[in-house]
C-alpha cells in the first residue's frame, strides 16, 4: 500500500480485529449458542490451504461434554507423560526467549505469581488442561500423510478461527499444551490413527473483569522481521 493510498474499510476492519484480539485465559460459564459456533466454523472454513486440501478436522465440545472432557483430561495429565504428535521447540534463544519471557512475566504478574513460586507456576500451567474454565474446546487435527504442510495449513485455520471468534465477541485461547497428550485426545475423541493433533482452542465468552485477561502482549516493528531487496 503506497503512502497516498487510503486504507479500505475492509482493511481497517481487519486491522482493528487483529489489534483487539488477545488470548483469553478465563471464561464465563455461558454456553455459546450453536448457530454462533456454526457461523464461526463457516468463517474458519474459508482458510486457504496447500492445493486446497483443507486438512483440518475439528472435534468440538459443548455442555456436559466439555466438563467431562476437562475432568478426564486433567486426571490423565497428572498421571501420564507427554507424547505430542509434533515435536515441541527444542529451546528458546535470543529474541524468541525474550518474547516468551515477556509474555510469561505478564501472565504471572496478572495472577500474583512471584518469581520462584514453583507451586503457583505449576497451578497456572495446569489451568491449560482445565481449559481456563471455557464452555467449549476445539481439537484441531491434520492428516498424517500431508506432513508438515498439513500442520502449517492447520495453523492458518487456527489463525482464522481466532479472528472470527474475536469478530463475534468471543474469547479464545490457542493451546499447544493439549496437543502434548495427543494419544489421549485421539482415543478420547475417536480420531483415526492417521490423524495428528496440532493444537486445541478453548473458547467462549471472556471474563473481562479478571486481571488475567487484562494484559496484552507486544509486537515488534515490521523492520525487525522484514528485509527489503530492491536491486
Amino acid at each position: 500500500m503506497s503512502p497516498t493510498t487510503a486504507p479500505t474499510d475492509a482493511f481497517a476492519t481487519l486491522t482493528r480485529i487483529l489489534d483487539e484480539r488477545w488470548t483469553c485465559r478465563l471464561f464465563r460459564s455461558d454456553q455459546v449458542p450453536r448457530p454462533t459456533i456454526e457461523a464461526l466454523l463457516r468463517a474458519a472454513q474459508r482458510t486457504p490451504s496447500w492445493c486446497n486440501t483443507q486438512p483440518w478436522q475439528v472435534a468440538i465440545t459443548e455442555g456436559a461434554a466439555t466438563d467431562r472432557f476437562r475432568k478426564e483430561l486433567l486426571e490423565h495429565v497428572q498421571s501420564a507423560a507427554p507424547a505430542p504428535d509434533f515435536a515441541f521447540p527444542a529451546q528458546y534463544t535470543g529474541i524468541y526467549r525474550d518474547r516468551r519471557r515477556e509474555c510469561g512475566l505478564q501472565l504471572y504478574d496478572s495472577v500474583g505469581i512471584v518469581k520462584g513460586d514453583q507451586a503457583g507456576t505449576m497451578r497456572q500451567a495446569l489451568r491449560n488442561f482445565e481449559l481456563f474454565d471455557a464452555p467449549h474446546v476445539a481439537i484441531i487435527s491434520t492428516e498424517a500423510d500431508l506432513g508438515v504442510y498439513g500442520a502449517v495449513d492447520c495453523g492458518l485455520y487456527i489463525g482464522t478461527f481466532l479472528l472470527a471468534a474475536q469478530s463475534l465477541g468471543l474469547g479464545a485461547a490457542p493451546q499447544a499444551a493439549l496437543a502434548s497428550y495427543s494419544p489421549f485426545l485421539r482415543e478420547y475423541f475417536g480420531l483415526t490413527e492417521n490423524r495428528r493433533v496440532v493444537a486445541a482452542i478453548s473458547f467462549g465468552y471472556p471474563d473481562t473483569d479478571h486481571p488475567v485477561n487484562g494484559f496484552r502482549t507486544s509486537r515488534d516493528q515490521t523492520d525487525q522481521v522484514a528485509a527489503w531487496f530492491t536491486d
